[in-house]
């Protein structure tokens, strides 16, 4: 907050608060508190020594909001409510050219007699900070551990060195006014958009972590696969080596750990040298060769079956990865809530299916766009495969129509046709086609063929992977992949 804003906020606040007696004290972070100075028109004055956003203004909360968003108590505003507790409000002023905000109050000690107490907001960036001061303007206790001359308990304040502080002035941007009715509802607006991209940020990076995490699990299960594929050997190896060992058995020659025999299975018939068990009989390792052979086989089809279940989790982390991508690109908090849970909790959420044309069908649907195409349908575009199976399956109704780039992975797109016995009008079908394309592996693509059909004519394989389905009739449209409708 930079002065000029501050300067506003206290002029707003001045009058105010004038006569106000300090009231309960809501602690919402480490660094910011609401405190009630029993105005009753319920506004509270918020003040936060955060050293990113030093700020200080009026809000207006309900006491259930304040009491959901606050934590417990610590050591200074318990200081402040044994000490302010009670006691009135007699100015509000700020210093000139400085970021500092003194509050005095009148306190009433047992005799009844009044005594000043000031309460300091330091609002200078990186050395931002609460100070309650006796009557002599010495540190009683500070919110922040604090250190220079005039910053530490005992002594008497001074503020800050000026150097820093003004070089964080002029990296402070001013609070737009816009058409808000006092400098507090604008700096009230401004801050909590900035602590929802703060917490949009926040659970985007904490989505790609646990996404990107996931992927290195299946990439160094791949890995290991491999290596326990190659560790197995070549089976057919094993069981060639065993038939070899057999035919041989009368006229091998034998050396140690070496023994010399025919290969009756190459065209020559060369001889060739193999490594034994010197401890072993021909027969013997003859049998050892084909029991590795038989779980050389038996390993080969498991490890096989086991890469393929992963390059599949691997592909459809990819696919995520990409729907967070946009997600992040179009800061879509509802989209990302969404996202977070699923990724979380290894699934997707699972709403009841709401009644056909049912008041706000489509706003609960999790990852789904929302668009109104120029003849007044709403098109609802998936956003990852699990999303595409409960758009299809749980949310679409016969009648509706589904479209989806033929031959290329993307979303599962459908028109939603509220009028019974009416065809979608062409132009939409086009819109929506072109929306499939362009949420699909062929965006790039100039041109891309997209299939469409009623719901009525999809279905799902037993045990197919998500986002898979069965056309049993269908279309073809070819359009641009492009986004040209509007987004609900």
């Amino acid at each position: 907050m930079n002065d000029q804003a501050l300067k506003e906020i206290v002029e707003e606040i001045a009058p105010a608060l004038a006569g106000g007696v300090w009231g309960k004290v809501f602690q919402l972070s480490a660094l910011s508190f609401a405190v009630d100075f029993r105005a009753g028109d319920g506004r509270y004055l918020l003040i936060s020594a955060e050293p990113n956003h030093p700020r200080l203004y009026l809000i207006r909360r309900t006491v259930r909001e304040l009491e959901k968003a606050s934590h417990a108590p610590t050591h200074f505003p318990l200081v402040l409510r044994k000490t302010l507790g009670g006691a009135r409000l007699t100015s509000v002023r700020k210093d000139e050219d400085d970021r500092l905000v003194r509050f005095s109050f009148a306190v009433e000690d047992a005799t009844g007699e009044a005594r000043p107490s000031t309460l300091v907001a330091q609002l200078t960036g990186r050395t931002s900070n609460l100070f309650l001061l006796d009557t002599g303007g010495r540190v009683v206790d500070s919110l922040r551990p604090s250190r220079g001359d005039g910053q530490e308990v005992g002594e008497v304040y001074a503020p800050p060195a000026s150097g820093s502080a003004l070089a964080h002035e002029r990296k402070q941007s001013p609070i737009p006014r816009g058409e808000f009715k006092s400098p507090s509802e604008a700096a009230d607006v401004y801050y909590r958009g900035l602590e929802s991209a703060r917490a949009f940020d926040a659970r985007a990076a904490a989505a790609t972590a646990r996404l990107r995490q996931e992927v290195s699990r299946r990439r160094k299960l791949q890995a290991n696969l491999a290596r326990d594929l190659a560790a197995h050997g070549d089976a057919d190896a094993h069981k060639r080596a065993g038939d070899l060992l057999l035919a041989n058995i009368g006229t091998a020659e034998r050396r140690g750990r070496t023994v010399r025999v025919r290969d009756y299975y190459a065209e020559e018939m060369p001889f060739v040298e193999m490594e034994v068990d010197e401890n072993r009989s021909l027969q013997e390792e003859a049998a050892r060769r084909f029991a590795r052979y038989t779980k050389a086989k038996r390993a080969a089809s498991e490890i096989a079956q086991r890469l393929a279940t992963t390059g599949q989790e691997l592909a459809a982390l990819e696919e995520r990865r990409e729907v967070l991508d946009e997600i992040i690109a179009e800061r879509d908090d509802a989209a990302l809530e969404a996202f977070a849970g699923e990724t979380k909790g290894g699934k997707t959420q699972k709403g009841a299916r709401a009644k056909p044309g049912g008041k706000g069908e489509a706003e609960g649907i999790p990852g789904v766009r929302r668009y109104r195409s120029s003849d007044g349908y709403e098109i609802l575009v998936g956003r990852g495969s699990r999303d595409n199976d409960h758009l299809t399956f749980r949310v679409a109704r016969s009648q509706d129509t589904w479209l989806h780039a033929a031959d290329y992975p993307g979303s599962h797109v459908v028109v939603r046709n509220q009028r019974r016995g009416e065809d979608v009008p062409h132009r939409t079908l086009l819109e929506a086609a072109q929306l499939a394309a362009r949420f699909s592996r062929a965006r790039e693509d100039s041109k891309v063929a997209v299939n469409y059909t009623l719901r009525k004519f999809i279905s799902k394989p037993k045990g197919a992977a998500p986002g898979l389905v069965y056309l049993s009739s269908f279309k073809t449209l070819l359009v641009e992949p492009r986004e040209g409708v509007e987004r609900i």
